[in-house]
């Protein structure tokens, strides 16, 4: 099996894919609100997502690592200085998150053990509504991948047909130029014909001179002859 290569492109779409499956996942521990199973189960899918941005943040490094061109060196760079505050920042969004949906358990278990049955059904009412909105907001998530990823293959496709527009027009240019030449040497050839026509004419023309000239001689010296 061959591996694909890794890009700096390709490592950038798969940062950006990561970074909004994590946007997605800490605005579904904003809004859960238990058990706290759930709270822990989204809690170690978000480690494991930022430990894979970390991940895809070390892979860019080593691929810039190996650019030359500092120029080229010193934007990567910059791009990848910009994937790394978005990552802080969405690190600090998730502990946040997991603050407020800690908080929110804890004030419903006591709201519970307080309320009347009345209140406990108005809370799991709106506990499933949560639920609900949660698994709207990750499924529109998903769309989003899903454009996200139609995008850049448009892209890419785009990128391909450019660059066939670009070497189809390099040989057209060529074909000009060659054609032009050929031109060139149709239109020289055609004067050296007309040249060498007009010297065929003006040579049969002192030959047929020559001829006579030669006839009036022997026809004179005949003449003399028998006169």
């Amino acid at each position: 099996m061959v591996l694909k290569e890794e890009t700096f492109e390709s490592l950038s779409q798969e940062f950006i894919k990561n970074h909004l499956e994590l946007t997605a996942l800490i605005q579904d521990i904003h809004q859960c609100l238990g058990p706290l199973e759930y709270l822990n189960e989204l809690n170690g899918d978000g480690r494991a997502l930022i430990t894979t941005l970390r991940n895809n943040i070390d892979r860019l490094i080593d691929i810039v690592e190996r650019e030359r061109a500092k120029h080229k060196k010193a934007e990567l760079l910059s791009v990848i200085e910009n994937y790394r505050s978005q990552l802080n920042t969405a690190m600090a969004a998730f502990r946040k998150a997991n603050f407020v949906s800690s908080c929110a358990i804890d004030r419903l278990a006591r709201d519970e053990l307080l309320s009347a049955p009345s209140e406990k059904q108005n809370l799991l009412r709106k506990r499933k509504d949560r639920d609900s909105l949660a698994k709207t907001s990750h499924n529109l998530t998903d769309r989003l991948l899903d454009i996200s990823r139609h995008l850049a293959e448009t892209n890419q496709r785009s990128a391909e047909t450019l660059d066939t527009l670009v070497i189809s027009s390099e040989k057209v240019s060529g074909t000009k130029k060659e054609l032009e030449q050929q031109h060139q040497v149709i239109v020289q050839s055609g004067k050296l014909l007309g040249k060498y026509g007009r010297r065929e004419i003006t040579d049969k023309a002192l030959i047929f001179l020559a001829f006579m000239f030669f006839l009036a001689v022997v026809f004179y010296i005949l003449q003399k002859r028998l006169l």
